[in-house]
């Protein structure tokens, strides 16, 4: 069958529909109306240049449990499908990028136009296009008194569960689920719902408190994450009848991703090991964050039972960030590791995920210590003495 006719039938795959739209809508329609209404903590934000604060209410597991029932529940009542997202996936994901580019272009317009001298709204317009685009111009544009940044990686994260649970209903439909999609799910929704139950320490990370809103942000919380991050176990079942009338074939040679399509026999002791590697990811990962969110609260707290060790008072050195500069990163990378081992070694496409964030990472560490050299001069390098190591203790 010609290249040609499997490129058409992707290209038309891509094409958004009136559901995939409607999908959309309603799934931020619904973040707005419950990240509005249900109850959680209101947590203040670190003070802004201007000495503002901002506060986000952090309810997004109240969220997140509250739209997962509701779903289970239309999927009973045959309301729902519950395979509607693996079944649609490659136009919610058009859609989705088309609905981050048109959000891009309302929050660039905006921004050139604001006149706010306040550190949220303050337009930072260097004159480069591609910069101000890419990196964004204002620190916290808001919509009707929403934090789109908040609320955009709460938006991304979801998706992310949403989507990992109807590959799940599409495998169990199918009579192809395994264990390593058992693992993988398992992993993935102890993590996203962990993140939820300490949502607030989101308010402390450098996206929240320094990064701009702009298409880096916008893409990867609503595109990247969710469609991205379920790369090991997402198959986008395309319309066979219609995929039958272009190429005459089955759809999941072209468009099969992974654990769908592909069964992998994990043993015993590699399904022990890959545990082990989400364990160790994931207390390294929240600890480090724990620890940091902790000391910008309370900069006297016992970090591992002892004072802090604290660099000219402003930079924290015990615990994990005693250890390295990023602690957090590796743990990141850990777990990133853990979704695809999985999938096991025959392929390098399940390890897109970790091989993408290991080069984000070391881009994105970087540019922290750059920050951080050029904010903190001495202190900063003193800390670097003190603590040698980037990421990865004894390599890097």
């Amino acid at each position: 069958m010609s290249r040609e006719m499997d490129l058409g039938f992707l290209l038309q795959a891509l094409i958004p529909s009136w559901i995939s739209v409607a999908v959309l809508l309603i799934f931020f329609a619904y973040l707005a109306i419950a990240g509005s209404i249900l109850p959680g903590k209101l947590v203040p934000g670190v003070t802004l240049q201007d000495g503002s604060h901002l506060y986000y209410r952090c309810n997004g597991l109240r969220a997140l449990l509250l739209l997962v029932g509701l779903l289970g529940i239309g999927s009973k009542m045959n309301f729902v499908s519950p395979t509607v997202i693996s079944d649609r996936g490659l136009e919610l994901l058009s859609t989705t990028f088309i609905f981050s580019f048109l959000t891009m272009v309302v929050l660039y317009a905006a921004g050139c136009r604001s006149r706010s001298k306040g550190s949220s709204l303050k337009p930072h317009i260097t004159g480069n296009l591609i910069h101000d685009w890419w990196y964004g111009i204002q620190l916290n544009p808001q919509f009707m008194g929403i934090d789109l940044k908040f609320f955009f990686v709460r938006a991304g994260m979801m998706g992310w569960l949403i989507i990992n649970l109807s590959v799940l209903a599409k495998s169990v439909q199918d009579g192809s689920l395994s264990q390593s999609m058992i693992l993988y799910q398992l992993f993935c929704a102890f993590y996203i719902l962990d993140y939820f139950v300490h949502e607030e320490y989101m308010t402390s990370t450098w996206d929240i408190i320094a990064e701009r809103l702009g298409f880096m942000l916008v893409f990867g919380d609503l595109v990247w994450i969710p469609f991205t991050f379920s790369i090991q176990a997402c198959n986008f079942y395309l319309d066979r009848k219609l995929y039958l009338q272009i190429a005459q074939r089955d759809v999941n040679e072209t468009a099969g991703w992974w654990l769908l399509n592909n069964k992998v026999e994990l043993t015993t002791a590699a399904a022990i090991a890959n545990c082990f590697v989400f364990l160790i990811g994931y207390l390294v990962f929240r600890g480090a964050n724990k620890q940091k969110h902790i000391f910008k609260q309370n900069p006297k707290a016992l970090i591992w039972g002892k004072p802090p060790k604290v660099i000219g008072g402003k930079l924290l050195a015990s615990g994990y960030w005693g250890i390295a500069r990023h602690s957090n990163y590796l743990g990141d990378l850990l777990l990133a590791l853990s979704f695809s081992l999985p999938c096991g070694l025959s392929s390098p496409i399940p390890y897109f995920y970790p091989i993408y964030l290991f080069i984000l990472l070391v881009w994105r560490e970087r540019r922290d210590e750059a920050r951080c050299a050029e904010k903190y001069k001495d202190i900063w390098a003193e800390y670097c003495r003190l603590v040698p190591w980037r990421i990865f203790p004894y390599l890097y």
